[in-house]
């Protein structure tokens, strides 16, 4: 059985809609996840995945539906609200700033300060410190916390985006995307690293086109369609061509899971 699938929701959103003029990118989409448990969000370009994703993030607002956080109504008004709830987001592009080293990016708006007063000092030394602490174990060719990230491989930037999850402690982890720029290897590594989320009881929502990375790291499978949801599936269920069918429309609904 799933982490998560029998008890009480971390995340519940309900009839989520969103509107861009005459546009409906959602149409009312429910969607639950557990607590350690880890959900497959698969569907063609422009089935609602990423629309659906920055709403959960904070990035936009739904034109209609409702959100609870732990059991509580919740208005994830923004980024920093959904951080501070415990939702981390790791985009495509991995989110990073070239002109600024490891650590840095892994405080990026979160920075450590030292002083009194109006004289305060960024604490370089510190967050050196516990970014290095962070990157420790991530199963990926981890790069110094005062590398420049800009000379960095897909793998070790995507293990600095991973760290800042570890870091912060993130209950909710929505990755998009995870291995689109990753050779093979890198794509090994960067799965253990999740793997160890996973371990760690984080709930974990994968965006992803690859069909057997859904089929090996997740517990349950949601699939949208033009901006409804036609699947909600446990992945053990189901084979990569299911999920096809579902994605292509060959296959109309397939709900199992509540």
């Amino acid at each position: 059985m799933a982490p998560g699938a029998n008890g009480p929701a971390l995340l519940e959103a309900r009839g989520i809609k969103k509107s861009y003029g005459p546009v409906q990118a959602l149409r009312g989409i429910d969607f639950r996840i557990g607590k350690g448990e880890t959900i497959a969000l698969v569907g063609d370009n422009g089935a609602g995945k990423s629309t659906f994703v920055k709403i959960l993030s904070g990035a936009i607002q739904p034109t209609g539906g409702e959100i609870s956080f732990g059991g509580r109504p919740v208005a994830i008004a923004s980024t920093d609200v959904a951080r501070s709830l415990g939702i981390e987001t790791v985009y495509q592009d991995l989110g990073l700033c070239d002109n600024l080293n490891v650590a840095d990016n892994i405080f990026l708006g979160r920075e450590r300060s030292w002083g009194i007063g109006p004289l305060r000092f960024l604490d370089k030394r510190g967050m050196r410190a516990a970014a290095g602490e962070a990157l420790k174990g991530l199963s990926i060719n981890v790069p110094r916390p005062d590398a420049n990230v800009s000379g960095l491989s897909g793998g070790q930037r995507q293990a600095v985006a991973l760290a800042r999850t570890k870091l912060w402690k993130s209950s909710l982890v929505l990755l998009d995307e995870p291995t689109a720029a990753l050779g093979v290897q890198e794509t090994k590594r960067a799965m253990e690293a999740v793997r160890k989320l996973q371990d760690q009881g984080v709930s974990i929502v994968l965006i992803t086109h690859n069909m057997p990375l859904v089929l090996e790291m997740s517990h349950r499978v949601v699939v949208l369609r033009h901006g409804t949801k036609v699947g909600d599936i446990p992945t053990a269920s189901v084979t990569g061509d299911d999920i096809v069918s579902l994605i292509t429309g060959a296959r109309q609904m397939w709900i199992e899971a509540a």
